[in-house]
């Protein structure tokens, strides 16, 4: 349930492991409580992805305890922001919702290079986000 004195971002992506883990470790650090977190997969994988649980360590933020999540239409219902990155057509659409399709490479399979460069794009959308909501 979301305090509704505050804004809810819901972060999805298809595996819910490395990108929208990503963005919502960044939000949770930048905007501390703010504003409610949430993310979740079209189809959640078993894991986070190593690789971006390695370079949001790196930024001193930890996903290691993260969990994949599935993709509900109640946390769709629940957010005022609703944030994808490649989930296609599985996000239910809500009227009177805030849509944004945020253009990522999926870290998956990508050498840590690649993965910190999606982690350092994703860190400056989430800030412009924060100041969007603010």
């Amino acid at each position: 349930m979301t305090d509704s004195t505050k804004p809810a971002v819901l972060f999805v992506c298809v595996h819910n492991a490395g990108r929208s883990q990503m963005a919502a470790g960044y939000l949770r650090a930048l905007a501390g409580d703010r504003i409610d977190v949430f993310s979740a997969g079209s189809e959640p994988g078993d894991r986070i992805n190593p690789a971006a649980v390695a370079v949001m360590a790196e930024e001193g933020i930890d996903l290691a305890g993260a969990t994949p999540q599935i993709l509900t239409t109640d946390a769709v219902r629940q957010a005022d922001v609703v944030i994808t990155m490649g989930c296609g057509d599985a996000c239910p659409i809500f009227p009177g919702k805030r849509y944004e399709d945020w253009q990522l490479v999926d870290p998956a399979g990508q050498p840590v290079d690649v993965v910190r460069e999606v982690r350092d794009d994703i860190k400056a959308r989430v800030q412009q986000l924060i100041d969007s909501l603010s």
